[in-house]
């Protein structure tokens, strides 16, 4: 990872004297890759200004710097299904990081240098003010949309008895629409097979005979349908519990199932367009105010951006 100085130095009036020097020192050794650190000249303002606004922009410094690192880990959270493409999607400006540092230019259109450094303090601390309550509703949204998400990919797992059946079940294996039959699902233990083959007819009256076939299968045991008219329900599933087959509660309703899977996909696919753009132009312009300031009675035009990796 680079680690990145901002260095600030007296120099010439055409501001190259301290810029080759410095570049000669470091390329002995090859300590670093410079880029000059372009700052236009801001207005300053009484001395008295600046020192109370150095206080300011401080503040103003590291409340950024946390809004900066809040929204590093959302989009690593954002990303958790594709890791290994968080660092190319932390960009600032459309561009990765270190050519926005090293390529950095003053945003004259949002901060114009013709306003007081307090002026332009405070348009960054608004922004970054915004960017950070931005951030956490899109991040209140997300966890709703993850949370919801989990809760209903928590019903496709377990075991047929619990799990959800919207993804196993199909229309064609079932009786629908009459009003004396019905097709009930029952969970069998792998150990049971044979007996439920052998006994469900005659669990109660009016079963209809070679009606059950197995649907799906889990490590445990099978999900089987049977049908048979709906005045003997109650008494099938009571003889069926006492030998241990588990009548599920289900009633096929295309509709439901349909609104349930599609709920599936709209909370997946809104998962994945959750994501916010770093605001990273904001600290870094921050930056190159509280510069400005700390240096203003010196007045050093040589500033530099050194990087040593």
């Amino acid at each position: 990872m680079s680690e990145f100085w901002l260095i600030s130095a007296p120099g010439d009036k055409t501001n190259l004297q301290a810029w080759e020097r410095m570049n000669t020192v470091t390329s002995k050794s090859n300590l670093s890759s410079n880029s000059k650190f372009h700052i236009p000249d801001l207005k300053v303002g009484t001395l008295d200004a600046l020192v109370g606004l150095s206080d300011e922009l401080g503040k103003l410094d590291t409340f950024a710097e946390s809004v900066i690192k809040k929204i590093a880990q959302y989009i690593g959270e954002v990303m958790e299904d594709s890791k290994d493409k968080v660092q190319e999607n932390l960009l600032a400006n459309g561009v990765d990081l270190i050519s926005y540092l090293t390529r950095f230019e003053w945003d004259m259109a949002k901060y114009p240098i013709k306003q007081p450094l307090k002026n332009i303090s405070e348009a960054l601390a608004k922004q970054v003010t915004q960017i950070e309550t931005d951030l956490k509703t899109r991040s209140a949204a997300y966890n709703n949309i993850k949370g919801n998400l989990q809760s209903l990919e928590k019903k496709t797992m377990g075991n047929l008895l619990t799990r959800t059946l919207a993804d196993i079940v199909h229309k064609e294996d079932f009786v629908l629409n009459s009003e004396y039959l019905i097709t009930l699902l029952v969970v069998v233990p792998k150990s049971s097979y044979v007996q439920w083959q052998k006994t469900y007819e005659s669990l109660s009256e009016m079963v209809v005979p070679r009606s059950t076939k197995m649907i799906a299968e889990d490590a445990e045991g099978g999900l089987f349908t049977v049908t048979l008219f709906r005045k003997v329900m109650d008494d099938f599933k009571a003889k069926a519990r006492e030998n241990r087959f588990m009548v599920r509660e289900f009633y096929y309703d295309e509709k439901e199932l349909k609104c349930e899977k599609e709920e599936l996909m709209k909370l997946a696919s809104d998962k994945k367009q959750q994501y916010v753009r770093p605001p990273c132009e904001f600290p870094s312009n921050a930056a190159a105010a509280k510069q400005e300031v700390c240096e203003a009675p010196e007045r050093c035009p040589e500033r530099g951006l050194q990087t040593s990796g």
